[in-house]
């Protein structure tokens, strides 16, 4: 289970499918509380109706690290029960970004 192998690790993702990973992460674990999903979806004007739909779309998982980075309470509390280094949201967020480039 991806939660598991993520719990497992404790270094930066370095792939797009790691950070993919700790990006779905960090929404499943805002989803299951309303307080944490709340603040996302008014950020983004979703709705949880639309947020499947809306996860498909580019830049989509980009925008839950930035969030996520954006609040750093939020950050602390999600990277420790996930128990990733709070480091990885903006690891993950290098990888997964338009500009994110191989080698740089």
């Amino acid at each position: 289970m991806k939660g598991e192998s993520l719990r497992s690790r404790r270094r930066l993702p370095s792939s797009r499918t790691e950070a993919e990973g700790v990006a779905v992460a960090m929404l499943n674990a805002m989803a299951s509380s309303p307080e944490r999903l709340g603040p996302f979806l008014a950020a983004s004007g979703l709705d949880p109706s639309s947020i499947r739909r809306a996860a498909a779309a580019p830049g989509f998982l980009v925008a839950v690290l930035d969030h996520v980075a954006g609040d750093e309470p939020l950050l602390l509390d999600l990277a420790g029960e996930l128990d990733i280094p709070p480091d990885s949201v903006m690891a993950a967020r290098r990888v997964l970004s338009p500009e994110f480039e191989e080698g740089a």
